[in-house]
Parts: structure tokens; C-alpha cells; sequence
């Protein structure tokens, strides 16, 4: 269990943003032990006030940055790229605060115009599956982050999931095709599976649920066998003449899936770059 003792009421973690992913993190931090009145959440959006008073009655609600009361020690901004210059005047206003961004495209040039040269700012990029505690998020500091604030945005994060740094932020692009779109590639995987099963003269209730299913339980073997990498795993199901044989011959060959796995990446990559121009 993380230590979140650094974080107290008197200097509150504020997380900026309630909605999905926000909420998920937030009950990730409560359930690993931070207290209650140790976290404000900035939420102006009525209903989702209202689910998270409901889910998390300990907490501090406040619809407007503008109006917290106390300097955060930290500042978790969970708000969608598209309205992040909508709260950046307000939080530059705590700039002893600890800066950690989960929006997808903004950079730490971006959060340093706003915030000052001094700053220490985090970018992360997380993925869907957070919302069940089982992300994958890749983390990028600049150079005004202490070990003692790594770790704890480390601990933070990993209350949804798995947390890897890189030194490169320039690397956050590919990050974001492969690890942040991911999850969507996954999802497209599982109805192409479900649709030729349905083409092959399945029902379709049994068709999307041996895709799912299949899915979700070969995700479960990949983690489980720490031991085997997955070329291993895939050679073990690939018989000799058999019928996976047959199918590995389509989607290894030359205009198979890695190829159209890598275009997609590098469409992913590009387009983040453009975002964040």
C-alpha cells in the first residue's frame, strides 16, 4: 500500500476534474489508505457532484479552483484537453504545488507557459482500462520534480494500475498510439472476432461472447505467465498443420495484422503530435 502521508488536509491533494477517469482515481487513492479531507475536487458539473458525494461523502466539493481555501500540495488535472486552458489562470496560482497532468496532448512546455520556468510539472498518460484499476500509465517529468514527488505521483497512479516512466517526453506520442489508443484497438479486435464468428454461422449472442471472453482470458494467461514471453504463448496454441496454423498463416503474412497494426500506430503517433503543435 502506498504511503500518501505527505499528503494532509492542511496542504490537500486537488484533483481537478471528476468524471471518469478522475473518479477512478480518486477511489483508488481512498481505498490505498489517503483520508478522506486529505483530497478537494474541483467539479463543476452538478451531476457528477452529486455522484461523487454520494460514492465518496468525505470528500471536499468545490465547483470552482478559484474558490479552494488552502495551497495544494498537489494538483491532479483530469479535465479534457479541450477545456484545460479553462483552469490553467487558477492553478497557476499555487506555484509550490506539484503539477500532474493526465490530459492527452499537452505537453510540459504547455503547463510551463502557464504555470512558470520553476514548476514542477508530470505528464501522464493513462489508459482506459483505469477505470477498473487495471491501467497502463507512462509518466514524463521535467527537471523541477524531486524524487520524493516522483514517488508519490507514482503511488497515485499506480492506485489505477501499472506506472512506467521515460525520460524522453518525445516518446509520449508513441506512448499514446500504442498504450492510450490501444485499449480501442482491443475493442475493434474483439468485433472482428465476434462478426466472423457470426459469418461462420454462429448465433450472435454465443459469437460475442466467445470473443470477449476469449479475449479477456488470453489477456489473463499473458499476465499470469511471467515466465513466457507471448511469441511463446502463441507458438504453444499453434499446432503443426492445425487449424490456429491456418489462421496464423493469414494474419502473419505479408499484408497481415502487424503491418496494419504498425500503420495504425504510426497514424495514432502522428495525429498526437499534431495535437500537441
Amino acid at each position: 500500500m502506498t504511503d500518501f502521508g505527505a499528503v494532509a488536509a492542511s496542504a490537500p491533494l486537488v484533483l481537478v476534474g471528476g468524471g471518469r477517469m478522475g473518479s477512478a482515481m480518486l477511489a483508488g487513492w481512498l481505498a490505498e489508505g489517503m483520508a478522506a479531507d486529505a483530497v478537494v475536487v474541483v467539479e463543476p458539473d452538478e451531476e457528477s457532484a452529486a455522484r461523487l458525494r454520494h460514492y465518496h461523502p468525505g470528500v471536499r466539493l468545490i465547483a470552482d479552483l478559484a474558490s479552494l481555501d488552502a495551497d495544494p500540495s498537489v494538483v491532479v488535472l483530469a479535465v479534457k484537453p479541450q477545456i484545460m486552458n479553462q483552469v490553467l489562470a487558477a492553478a497557476a496560482s499555487y506555484p509550490g504545488a506539484l503539477f500532474l497532468s493526465i490530459a492527452a496532448g499537452k505537453t510540459i512546455g504547455y503547463f510551463a507557459e502557464a504555470f512558470g520556468p520553476s514548476a514542477a510539472i508530470v505528464r501522464a498518460m493513462p489508459n482506459t482500462p483505469a477505470a477498473i484499476g487495471r491501467g497502463m500509465t507512462v509518466c514524463v517529468a521535467n527537471t523541477h520534480v524531486t524524487p520524493a514527488q516522483r514517488l508519490l505521483c507514482t503511488g497515485l497512479l499506480e492506485a489505477v494500475g501499472t506506472v512506467a516512466w521515460i525520460d524522453n517526453e518525445k516518446l509520449m506520442d508513441a506512448v499514446t498510439a500504442v498504450s492510450g489508443s490501444g485499449p480501442a484497438y482491443v475493442f475493434y479486435l474483439i468485433e472482428c472476432m465476434a462478426a466472423a464468428g457470426q459469418a461462420a454461422g454462429l448465433p450472435a449472442e454465443l459469437a460475442d461472447m466467445l470473443a470477449r471472453q476469449t479475449v479477456s482470458g488470453a489477456g489473463a494467461l499473458v499476465e499470469a505467465s511471467e515466465t513466457e514471453s507471448v511469441g511463446t504463448l502463441r507458438r504453444n496454441v499453434t499446432s503443426p498443420n492445425g487449424t490456429t496454423e491456418a489462421a496464423m498463416n493469414i494474419l502473419m503474412g505479408e499484408n497481415g495484422l502487424a503491418p496494419l497494426i504498425r500503420h495504425a500506430v504510426e497514424a495514432a503517433s502522428r495525429r498526437s503530435k499534431e495535437l500537441s503543435a
